[in-house]
């Protein structure tokens, strides 16, 4: 038993440690920000913008330990056969152990993850939070996702669908005893006996996955539906059919599981302090964001050998097919995972806002925003806004297979923890070039030259990047004048969106010529195909 212990323990701490530390230097960062910038006998305020600060990086960590627990981060979410490592089933010990042990490391990690949070809420930030449940809710919401994903399902995708439900349903049902006022007794009593059910329900797929068995529930054989679907209509169909059952499902599940544990915050805080419901909303609207630099960066697979293969395995490597063809296919396989994620994030928003009351808040302010701007430029600003989030969400995705295609483990590994960085101090640095009074009339001065600096920097980068496009052969002259002639259009289109919207003698036209250079996609996704074929023939 020691040795499975310490081999699983070892499996968890070797491939997630540097995570582990970079939690840690937060966690020590949020505890002596209070005393240091606030002061020791100040109180912090919850429509404050560090609690976002607190609230988002918690349960971005809350997500990611259930995508190591359940080795979701390894494995193909929509796949029919069990997603738990089928190496670790050779190893010489019980079912009990492997289904055991991630369930034990798993649910003291979200114990301990709970601590910490109630901790710092206590000490040195002076929150009232719950004491203990919200750990129960924690292990058991991982218990049951370790069940789900570990099964092997008879139709390709059911397992998301499990999931997502049977999870909904169980904080749905803790929402409902938190509005009907349950003490938190009775909450532990529901959840506590869910952990040893969940255990012997782990034991049995873990057995089921261990023996093989893979169910088909589907109405025809596998044979004849092999006969009776059509052939793909070119490689490059193929290779979209094959990204997206590789990786298109990854982000909308990352969303559907850790929008719900925010959308829980009003049901504990209540909706009457408006500043903090539209400070949640922001960061909800930024959640599928920052997930998505997750989601983009996680492109590592182990091969037949045990060897972990960054960016691009030899399988896809060797396909005769070409470099383009293959970014073409991850590009589209992120705009639908894109749009499959804001699909799931607007209706948690909407059901999550209708049933705490939160959503009257949000309708009165888009109310005196219509009146303010006339129903046509606020339905055309409720577009872009939409829009760009999505855009966001997208370039993210991008930027995340740029970074992996690199084939540089560093690098792979360290992006998903400077996003999240970046994520989570921009709210506390919002807040402070606001009250700074200095800061702010510096950057009133000046905004307009740093917007230029920046275009300049993008322009110069997609300059270099157009040229060794050219010399690689990847493009054609051709084929480049074409791309720069449709992001030049797209370019003046917005362009004219913005000027139409917010034509003001207080703002010069070029401004808004900046913000569109900036706001339209260049630079890494020409950079894709780069990286792709420098990984690909090194």
């Amino acid at each position: 038993m020691r040795s499975s212990a310490a081999a699983v323990a070892w499996e968890f701490h070797h491939r997630h440690r540097w995570y582990l530390i970079g939690l840690a230097v937060y966690v020590l960062v949020l505890g002596l920000i209070k005393p240091i910038y606030l002061g020791p006998e100040e109180i912090l305020d919850l429509g404050d913008g560090f609690a976002a600060f607190a609230v988002v990086p918690f349960s971005i960590t809350f997500m990611y330990f259930i995508a190591v627990f359940t080795f979701g981060l390894t494995g193909d979410l929509a796949a029919r056969p069990s997603i738990y490592p089928q190496r670790m089933f050779t190893l010489p010990v019980s079912t009990a152990a492997l289904a055991g042990w991630p369930m034990l490391y798993g649910a003291a990690t979200m114990a301990t993850l709970w601590l910490i949070v109630r901790v710092l809420a206590r000490w040195p930030w002076q929150m009232e939070l719950p004491v203990v449940w919200p750990g129960f809710l924690g292990a058991v919401v991982l218990a049951w996702m370790q069940v789900f994903t570990w099964m092997p399902y008879g139709i390709r995708g059911l397992r998301v669908i499990t999931a997502v439900t049977v999870l909904t349903s169980l904080d749905t049902t803790v929402i409902l005893a938190i509005n009907y006022e349950w003490s938190e007794a009775s909450i532990i009593a529901f959840l506590a006996p869910q952990l040893p059910l969940a255990y012997l329900c782990a034991c049995i797929v873990v057995a089921r996955a261990r023996r093989g068995v893979v169910p088909d529930w589907s109405l025809f054989s596998r044979t004849a539906v092999a006969r009776t679907r059509p052939p793909f209509r070119s490689s490059a169909a193929a290779q979209r059919w094959f990204e997206w059952r590789r990786n298109g499902t990854s982000l909308p599940v990352m969303v559907a599981i850790v929008l719900p544990f925010e959308l829980f915050l009003p049901f504990i805080t209540g909706y009457g302090a408006r500043t903090f419901i539209f400070e949640l909303l922001i960061f909800i609207l930024l959640t599928p964001i920052a997930m998505a630099g997750f989601a983009g960066a996680t492109v590592s697979k182990a091969n037949p050998f045990g060897r972990e293969v960054y960016g691009l395995t030899p399988f896809t490597a060797t396909k005769p097919i070409t470099t383009v063809a293959l970014i073409a296919a991850k590009l589209n396989m992120a705009m639908w995972s894109t749009l499959a994620t804001w699909v799931i994030a607007l209706a948690f928003i909407a059901i999550g806002f209708s049933w705490s009351g939160a959503d009257t808040v949000v309708i009165d302010w888009a109310r005196w925003f219509a009146a303010r701007v006339g129903i046509p430029r606020a339905m055309v600003a409720a577009l872009l806004a939409i829009g760009g989030l999505m855009l966001g969400t997208w370039l993210m995705l991008v930027q995340g297979l740029f970074v992996g295609l690199t084939g540089r483990e560093w690098l792979i590994k360290t992006s998903g923890l400077v996003w999240l960085f970046i994520f989570m101090v921009i709210g506390p640095i919002f807040e402070w070039i606001a009250e700074n009074r200095v800061t702010w009339a510096w950057l009133w001065d000046n905004w307009r030259l740093l917007l230029a600096i920046v275009v300049v920097l993008k322009i110069a980068a997609a300059i270099v990047v157009a040229k060794r496009l050219s010399r690689s052969g990847l493009f054609s002259d051709r084929a480049l004048v074409a791309g720069a002639a449709g992001w030049a259009a797209a370019v003046f289109a917005l362009y004219g969106v913005f000027v139409w919207w917010a034509d003001t003698p207080i703002l010069p036209r070029f401004v808004f010529l900046l913000v569109a250079i900036l706001a339209v996609p260049l630079v890494r996704v020409s950079a894709a195909p780069l990286a792709l074929a420098w990984n690909r023939h090194r």
